[in-house]
């Protein structure tokens, strides 16, 4: 008799975990698709993170000064690109 209680209790808690697991609410997979303005913002503030890490280890030392110029250079660049498509895109509204 006891063997059949658990039995029966171990396949009622398997049906609810498997109902719990697919059920269409919890689809964590469902997410919001990303607008190319979107990535952009996500990648501008990737940009603005890499300056300031950069700026720190130079200041620690861990970076010569030719480097440090020239990585800044190529940051500050694709920044300002980055910056400049964002623009476009808010003033023609896409």
């Amino acid at each position: 008799m006891m063997e059949t209680q658990g039995l029966v209790a171990g396949v009622l808690l398997l049906f609810a975990l498997v109902i719990y697991a697919f059920w269409p609410e919890n689809a964590f997979a469902s997410q919001k698709e990303k607008t190319r303005l979107d990535y952009l913002l996500e990648r501008k503030e990737q940009l603005y993170e890499n300056l300031r890490d950069l700026n720190f280890e130079y200041r620690a030392g861990k970076y010569p000064e030719e480097d440090f110029v020239a990585q800044r250079g190529l940051l500050e660049r694709e920044t300002a690109e980055l910056l400049a498509e964002i623009e476009l895109m808010e003033q023609t509204g896409m």
